[in-house]
C-alpha cells in the first residue's frame, strides 16, 4: 500500500469511528503523516478465529476498538440470522479492562438493531459466569469481552454458541466472512436502548450451581491466601467459598480489586515470573494450607503450596492430575479429557480407574465438546470440573474443588509428619509412585516479530531433530496433516523414548510454545528424589537441544 492509499484508508476509517478517543488518536497520526504507524494499523485486519478477536487497543483495523467490535458483532448477528436464529437471545459479559464495558454495550446495541434479543451481565464478572448464563438462559450465543491474562493494553472478544462452548470451525470462518461483508459501519443499526441489563439472578444461579462441585459433608477446613490478579474474580470466589463453608480466604490486598492497568505485575498471568510474589509474601505471614490465584477474568486457577521452607507454584499439569485423582476417589463417572499439550498422566489415571479418556486439540473449545465429558483440563491452568454447569474452563469451581481436596488430605493421618495431616504434595508423590513421575516443562519464546515464529516452525519441518537430550525421536508428526483422532492444526509432535515434545504457535499471544514431558519410573517413595533429578536434567537438555534445532 503506497502512502496516499494508506492515508486515504485511514481517513475513511476516521470518518466512521464512533469513539472520540480513537478518532483523536488517528487524526494525530494522519496529521503527522506517520506512515510507519499507520501501516502497522492498516496493513490488514485483526483476524476473527476460534478464539474470537484479541489485540492491542487503538485505532484502525489491526487494533481492538469500537469500530472493530461493532463489525464483529454485526458479523455474528448476520451469522445467527443465517442459521434461522432471528430472534434468539445473545448474552454478553465483560471484564474490567479498558474499553470492555463500551465493547459490551456496542455488542448489545448491534444485536438489538439486528432484531435479536440482547442481555448484558450487570457488571464485570468472571468469564465462567457468562458461559453458565448462555445455557441457563437458553441463549443462542454469548459474547465475553476479555483479553484474559494478556498485557494491559490488550482486549479481546470471545464468542460462544448456544451449547455454551466456544466456537470451532467452520463457524469461525462463516462469522469472519459475514464480518468481511460489512461495507460500512453506517449500515449497522445501533439503537440507544432495547436490550436488557441483567440483575444478580444469573450470578446467584451460578453460585448455587457451584454447590454441586463439592461432596456433601466433605471437610471444609483448608485455609487459603487468594489473589484476583487485579481482575474480576474476588467477589464471586469469596461468595462461593462462603456458601461452601470454607474459611474466608486471606486476600492479597494489593491485587484484590479490578484495575485495568495491572500495576503490580509485568503480565497479569499467574504463570509469569514475579506475578505471584505478593501472594507468596502474604502466605509467609499467614501460613495457609494453600495459595489460590485466578487470572484477571477468573477462568483459570493457579495454586501454590509450601514445599519445605518456602512456597512454590504447582504446574498446571500437577493441579490437573490432583483434581482428576480427587474425582476418581469420589467415584466420578464419565470421560476424562485434556489437550494434547497436557501431561499424559491423566490418561494413566483414567485407565487405572476404568474411565474413558480423550485427547483434543489445544483449547476448551475442543475439550468441552468431548462426549459424556466429566472432567477436562489443559496445562495452561484451565480446568472444567462441572461440565453440566459450565462448558468451559472455570477458575472459581476449580478453586473450590482443589480446596476441598486440600481439606480432605489435611484430615488424613500422615505417619511421616509429626503434625499429622497430608498435603497436595503427598498425593502427587503417591501418583508418581503409582504411575511413574510425569514431569512437564515449557519452552516459551515471546517475540516482537511474528516471522520469527514462522521461521522456527519452518526450520523444524525442514530439518526435524532425530534426537533430543540423547533420546532418539521414535516418531515425528506434522499436525497440519491431522491424525486419525485430531483435526489439522499448526503444530509438531515428537515422541521420544520416555519423553514427548509438542511445538506450536500460541493462538492468543505472540509466542512460540514448546511443551515438554518426560516420564521416569519410580519404584517407591525413597526413589522420588533421584527420579526428580533425572527428570530435571532431561527436561533441561531437551530445552537446550530443541532451542538449537528451532534456531530460537
Amino acid at each position: 500500500m503506497d502512502d496516499p492509499e494508506l492515508i486515504a484508508r485511514a481517513q475513511a476509517w476516521l470518518a466512521e469511528d464512533p469513539d472520540p478517543e480513537t478518532r483523536e488518536e488517528l487524526a494525530k497520526l494522519i496529521e503527522a503523516a506517520d506512515t510507519t504507524e499507520l501501516a502497522a494499523r492498516f496493513g490488514g485486519t485483526l483476524q476473527f478465529g476460534t478464539a474470537g478477536l484479541r489485540g492491542e487497543l487503538g485505532a484502525g483495523p489491526m487494533r481492538m476498538n469500537r469500530s472493530v467490535v461493532i463489525r464483529a458483532a454485526a458479523g455474528l448477528a448476520a451469522y445467527l440470522r443465517s442459521k434461522n436464529q432471528t430472534d434468539g437471545l445473545v448474552v454478553i459479559g465483560y471484564d474490567a479492562r479498558h474499553k470492555s464495558a463500551d465493547f459490551a454495550r456496542d455488542t448489545a446495541a448491534v444485536m438489538t438493531g439486528a432484531g435479536l434479543k440482547a442481555a448484558v451481565l450487570p457488571r464485570p464478572l468472571p468469564t465462567p459466569v457468562l458461559a453458565f448464563a448462555i445455557r441457563h438462559l437458553g441463549a443462542v450465543a454469548g459474547v465475553e469481552v476479555t483479553a484474559s491474562h494478556n498485557p494491559p493494553r490488550d482486549n479481546g472478544y470471545k464468542v460462544y454458541l448456544g451449547d455454551g462452548s466456544q466456537i470451532v470451525p467452520p463457524a469461525d470462518a462463516e462469522i469472519a466472512a459475514e464480518i468481511d461483508a460489512i461495507a460500512s459501519l453506517h449500515d449497522v443499526p445501533r439503537p440507544d436502548s432495547g436490550w436488557e441489563t441483567l440483575g444478580d439472578d444469573v450470578l446467584n444461579a451460578y453460585l448455587a450451581r457451584t454447590d454441586a462441585v463439592l461432596a456433601p459433608e466433605s471437610p471444609r477446613t483448608a485455609r487459603t491466601v487468594y489473589t484476583a490478579m487485579h481482575g474480576v474474580g474476588k467477589d464471586t470466589l469469596l461468595a462461593a467459598f462462603a456458601r461452601a463453608g470454607f474459611p474466608a480466604p486471606v486476600l492479597v490486598a494489593e491485587q484484590a480489586e479490578p484495575d485495568p492497568d495491572f500495576p503490580t505485575v509485568a503480565f497479569p498471568n499467574p504463570e509469569e515470573p514475579g506475578a505471584m510474589d505478593l501472594a507468596f509474601a502474604q502466605a509467609r505471614e499467614t501460613d495457609p494450607d494453600l495459595i489460590i490465584a485466578n487470572d484477571p477474568d477468573a477462568d483459570r486457577c493457579a495454586a501454590a503450596v509450601k514445599d519445605g521452607a518456602d512456597w512454590r507454584m504447582l504446574r498446571g499439569d500437577e493441579v490437573g492430575a490432583l483434581l482428576a485423582a480427587h474425582l476418581v476417589r469420589r467415584g466420578a463417572r464419565g470421560t476424562f479429557a485434556e489437550s494434547i499439550v497436557s501431561s499424559s498422566l491423566l490418561g494413566r489415571i483414567a485407565e487405572k480407574a476404568g474411565l474413558p479418556y480423550e485427547e483434543t486439540l489445544t483449547g476448551f473449545k475442543w475439550i468441552a465438546r468431548v462426549e459424556d465429558l466429566r472432567y477436562g483440563y489443559e496445562e495452561a491452568l484451565g480446568y472444567c470440573v462441572d461440565p453440566e454447569g459450565v462448558r468451559d474452563k472455570d477458575g472459581i469451581t476449580a478453586a473450590l474443588l482443589l480446596t476441598e481436596l486440600a481439606s480432605e488430605l489435611k484430615a488424613e493421618s500422615n505417619s511421616g509428619s509429626a503434625a499429622g495431616g497430608r498435603t497436595l504434595l503427598d498425593l502427587l508423590d503417591d501418583l508418581a509412585v503409582e504411575h511413574g513421575l510425569h514431569a512437564t516443562d515449557q519452552l516459551s519464546v515471546r517475540v516482537e516479530d511474528l516471522s520469527l515464529i514462522a521461521n522456527a516452525m519452518r526450520k523444524l519441518r525442514e530439518q526435524p531433530p532425530t534426537a533430543l537430550a540423547g533420546l532418539p525421536v521414535t516418531k515425528a508428526e506434522d499436525l497440519t496433516q491431522g491424525t486419525d483422532k485430531l483435526p489439522p492444526t499448526d503444530g509438531l509432535r515428537y515422541t521420544l523414548d520416555g519423553a514427548r515434545v509438542i511445538v506450536r504457535p500460541s493462538g492468543t499471544e505472540p509466542k512460540l510454545k514448546c511443551y515438554l514431558e518426560v516420564v521416569v519410573p519410580v519404584a517407591d517413595t525413597s526413589a522420588l528424589p533421584g527420579a526428580r533429578a533425572t527428570a530435571a536434567d532431561l527436561l533441561a537438555a531437551i530445552k537446550r537441544d530443541l532451542s538449537a534445532a528451532a534456531g530460537i
